[in-house]
């Protein structure tokens, strides 16, 4: 690998465009696992005489989009024509995915699966803090993993940017054969990796793991040199355009042929990261396909990210909060320049 790729850093407010880019024609595909994020609410002021555990007494209950399903409900909320292609079961929870879907507009494409339990993730919130959290998850079957890329074959021709979000819970396991027909196909391909082997995403136009993750495939850094040739050789084995490394307080780090670009984490304040890759790769991809170069996209997803973790549980960022806080920002810019 070469030693002189260029470095450097790109600051917070360096994005700055007079109009926000046209996201309403982007067409972007989501696939990857889909889940419900159920949230119950309540107050907590005893002690349970059962044993040394809170009592939450439930007042409020929410139903949010999660997992892949995240990622295209924050590019919807972005403005992006999205589609969201997945494995749900036949049950209520399918149901209630199929209902936020069509109150999110986002095009449905799953699949139902009569084999298996929709995947839930259910949090018990009390006086702000989570107290528990209860997983319900099934490994969809192989009927319903063969239908689902005959149906990947017959939407792709209809959308120019996929997401493929891997949270390892089995819906990807044709992750390679579908990366190959989008590149195919001439799609810009984005990739949330997880697990422990990074190959079957080679190819892909762009990788957006987290620290942890890519330190399970890499191996631990001591020095930002030692990340840097790690992560430009994890790329030119996988045969990436980029490598987009999320860092948490750390900001981002791209990394292409061409340069290692840093930005700062965009963070006012932290109040729940949860779900923060979802709004940095949906917000990523809707650049790209309206024609941000990477640097911009990068700024923007940054941005992103910085106001998605200032809120409660998986949630979103709207076009008019990410280019209103841009625009705030360009207008004390424009004030200390005068």
């Amino acid at each position: 690998m070469s030693k002189d790729i260029p470095s450097r850093l790109l600051p917070t407010d360096s994005y700055r465009q007079a109009d926000a880019p046209d996201l309403d024609a982007v067409r972007l595909l989501v696939v990857g696992d889909v889940m419900l994020d159920r949230y119950w609410f309540g107050d907590v002021s005893r002690i349970s005489p059962e044993a040394p555990v809170p009592v939450v007494r439930i007042e409020k209950r929410e139903a949010r989009l999660g997992g892949a399903a995240n990622v295209a409900r924050n590019a919807a909320a972005l403005g992006a024509h999205c589609g969201l292609l997945g494995v749900v079961g036949n049950d209520e929870a399918g149901d209630e995915v199929e209902q936020i879907l069509r109150e999110s507009s986002i095009d449905s494409y799953l699949k139902r699966d009569e084999q298996i339990s929709t995947i839930v993730k259910l949090r018990v919130i009390g006086r702000q803090q989570q107290m528990v959290r209860i997983d319900f998850e099934e490994a969809p079957s192989e009927t319903t993993l063969r239908d689902k890329l005959t149906q990947f074959k017959a939407v792709l021709p209809d959308y120019d940017v996929i997401i493929f979000s891997d949270y390892n819970k089995g819906s990807l396991v044709n992750v390679a054969e579908m990366i190959r027909m989008a590149r195919e196909a001439g799609k810009t391909v984005m990739v949330d990796p997880k697990g422990d082997d990074f190959t079957p995403y080679r190819g892909a136009t762009m990788l957006t793991p987290n620290k942890s993750e890519l330190k399970r495939i890499v191996g631990s850094w001591k020095t930002e040199e030692q990340l840097t040739a790690k992560a430009q050789g994890l790329r030119e084995e996988l045969g990436l355009s980029a490598l987009l490394l999320t860092r948490s307080e750390e900001g981002m780090s791209l990394y292409t042929a061409d340069e290692v670009v840093h930005v700062p984490a965009d963070a006012r304040e932290v109040f729940d990261v949860s779900g923060a890759g979802d709004t940095v790769i949906a917000t990523m991809a809707a650049m790209l396909g309206a024609g941000a170069s990477l640097p911009e996209a990068l700024a923007t997803a940054n941005r992103a990210g910085g106001i998605v973790v200032g809120k409660l549980g998986t949630a979103t960022v709207t076009r008019e909060e990410l280019f209103a806080h841009r625009r705030r920002s360009d207008t004390v810019a424009d004030a200390g320049a005068v």
